[in-house]
């Protein structure tokens, strides 16, 4: 039995329990193990070196572990493409998101808002640096914890209008997902794979990727809000 161990972020985790499922129920002598956790936590694990087979991240995580040496050069898989969405607690009024400037208005409307440590936090802080409102929102901005979903603090009540991947919003009891962002200011994020610089079992983990970049794997990352990459 050849046994693979995987780290990812939240984002991809519940995707991933599916994928390795399906790999290993046609690949016998194969054992995927997937550690999920925040992506900032991930890449600091990856760059210390720890033994580790393979690393799913946003892609210009893995970018930077391949520029400094903690992935295989040229193994990069890009996997699925995830963007993000838009949660209210559940029973709440809807905010109409439909337009940039609709979505603004929800935004500077909003007494709490909530988005994670993540990609998709980074570049919706710089959208609101854009708008030139980041000043205004920063006292009612509630920041997720590294491995904390989102969605979770808008289901608590802790924020009223949360933004981070819809994969990660579905299926979260208590919230009402609003929708995407408008396509105007749509932020996607790009998950990719990539071979661990110190795995020793680097054929596997590339057959591995392949397959979960494969047009069989896209009818289970559109159950789970994701388009193929």
């Amino acid at each position: 039995m050849t046994t693979l161990r995987l780290i990812s972020s939240m984002a991809t985790k519940p995707l991933l329990a599916d994928l390795v499922a399906l790999y290993q129920a046609q690949t016998p002598g194969i054992h995927i193990q997937v550690e999920s956790v925040g992506g900032v936590d991930a890449a600091k694990r990856v760059q210390a070196g720890e033994a580790l087979d393979g690393v799913v991240l946003a892609s210009d995580a893995i970018d930077k572990l391949t520029a400094s040496g903690h992935v295989l050069a040229g193994s990069r898989v890009d996997l699925v493409r995830s963007g993000v969405a838009v949660a209210v607690p559940a029973g709440q009024p809807v905010p109409d998101i439909s337009t940039e400037a609709a979505l603004k208005a929800a935004i500077l409307a909003a007494p709490t808002l909530g988005y994670s440590t993540g990609p998709s936090g980074v570049q919706l802080a710089r959208q609101f640096e854009a708008w030139g409102i980041a000043e205004t929102i920063a006292p009612r901005i509630v920041q997720a914890q590294p491995g904390v979903p989102v969605g979770s603090l808008v289901a608590q009540g802790q924020v009223a209008l949360g933004f981070q991947q819809l994969s990660e919003m579905l299926g979260v009891p208590g919230i009402t997902i609003v929708g995407g962002l408008p396509q105007a200011v749509e932020i996607i994020t790009t998950f990719s794979g990539s071979v661990a610089a110190n795995s020793l079992q680097a054929e596997a983990v590339r057959a591995l990727l392949a397959f979960w970049a494969s047009a069989a794997c896209t009818p289970l990352k559109l159950q789970h809000g994701m388009q193929t990459a």
